[in-house]
């Protein structure tokens, strides 16, 4: 069995997002035998402020699961901008450098660093160096080209081009990476990783959790006064810029004079209050608060039809983790998504690509759904069935831990005293 530390600015109780999936990672690990710690920071996403119970200037150690962890202090800005956001991720990098130098004395096998963020990264191979572990690095946003692409990066071709040196060179210096998509595994060889230390570990949706649910057994519907006699639109998941979801909005307007379509956002996030204003007066929308994790199937099931929209200048630098979810829930799904990414090659076959950004293509879409009922529960069937075939949480995870332990096991073995 191993000992594994690893590094991240999300844990649980986070219902979102990467905190989400490192929660269940570590869970699953120390549910197979290995010893698991984890640096991290109070939960604050994606309200973008410390939960209630927890403090971000304190550190706090605590056990969940099996699973230690201590958490560091961490600035949350309340409005995260470009400026305010590079020093909140500086503000955990370096309140973990004591907690992460304490644990070289424990001597992890295997030191599992999640990005973002990249700063945290030369404090774990530092780490790695001085106790003789094995470090990996676990990418589930490219955060400096997608800043770049956003417009969060100052126009400066020198900055960027050294920012991109640097990245690389960190990058050049872990034993293993790995990233959440192939056509982000694609990138990541792009910038000089060698097929060998590349390794695809997609996000997972826990099929046993997520599930088809008869309409008459869902009563968060009720409860949360959603329409019945509608088709029901959902966007269910993070708030940000990332996302674009201001297309939503202007879909709903281009579409407010058909009565029998109702648009849905649950979540929270840097841009909900924009969009709440920009809201005003369209009758068709309505917003909901981020939902516990055991009404999650719920509400994925009050849906007629999934969207997920994406600005086209983030595409295949992200892969968005909410997909895998909306298609467990086994309803039809449309994305916004370029021809050639990997998220448009994955639903082109499982439900509707329309380009981003294009508010008559996604209306036309929708309307086409509505108008079309066998269609909805056809792209539904197929969508679920193929998630649980490939992205389910047990095939994930397993694959995973049998990899991490094989590799683990042949470096100890490399690194035992000849006696």
């Amino acid at each position: 069995m191993l000992k594994i530390l690893i590094l991240g600015l999300n844990f649980h109780p986070e219902l979102t997002g990467i905190g989400k999936y490192t929660g269940e990672l570590a869970s699953y690990l120390a549910g197979r035998g290995h010893t698991i710690r984890v640096i991290t920071t109070p939960p604050y996403y994606p309200h973008w402020r410390v939960q209630p119970g927890y403090s971000g200037w304190k550190y706090l150690q605590e056990s969940w699961q099996g699973v230690s962890v201590l958490r560091c202090p961490l600035w949350v800005p309340g409005k995260p901008s470009g400026v305010k956001r590079l020093l909140y991720l500086l503000s955990f990098a370096f309140s973990s450098v004591p907690a992460l130098f304490a644990q070289c004395f424990w001597s992890p096998n295997l030191i599992l660093c999640i990005a973002p963020s990249l700063f945290n990264a030369p404090f774990a191979l530092f780490a790695a160096r001085l106790s003789g572990a094995q470090v990996w690095l676990h990418i589930q946003d490219f955060e400096l080209d997608a800043a770049a692409n956003l417009g969060m990066l100052p126009a400066n071709r020198l900055l960027t081009n050294l920012a991109g040196r640097v990245e690389r060179w960190l990058f050049s210096r872990f034993d293993q990476i790995s990233t959440i998509s192939n056509r982000m595994l694609a990138h990541l060889i792009q910038k000089g990783i060698t097929p060998e230390k590349a390794f695809l570990f997609p996000n997972w949706v826990d099929t046993e959790l997520i599930f088809p649910l008869a309409a008459h057994h869902n009563l968060l519907k009720k409860e949360l006064h959603i329409p019945d006699d509608k088709i029901i639109v959902l966007y269910a998941g993070n708030m940000g810029h990332k996302q674009g979801l201001e297309i939503v909005l202007e879909t709903a307007r281009h579409l407010r004079s058909q009565a029998n379509i109702h648009f849905v956002l649950c979540g929270d996030g840097a841009v909900r209050p924009s969009l709440e204003g920009d809201a005003q007066g369209l009758l068709n929308v309505q917003f909901l608060p981020l939902q516990p994790l055991e009404k999650l199937n719920q509400l994925l099931n009050i849906a007629d039809i999934h969207i997920l929209p994406q600005r086209a200048d983030a595409a295949d630098l992200v892969m968005p983790s909410k997909l895998s979810g909306m298609l467990a829930s086994g309803k039809a799904v449309i994305v916004t998504a370029n021809p050639g990414t990997e998220v448009a090659e994955i639903v082109t076959r499982l439900g509707v690509v329309v380009p981003p950004e294009n508010v008559l293509a996604l209306a036309d879409a929708i309307l086409g759904l509505a108008n079309d009922p066998e269609q909805m529960l056809s792209l539904g069937q197929k969508g679920q069935s193929w998630v649980v075939a490939n992205w389910s949480k047990e095939k994930v995870l397993n694959d995973y831990c049998e990899y991490v332990t094989k590799n683990a096991a042949i470096q100890i073995f490399k690194n035992k005293p000849e006696g």
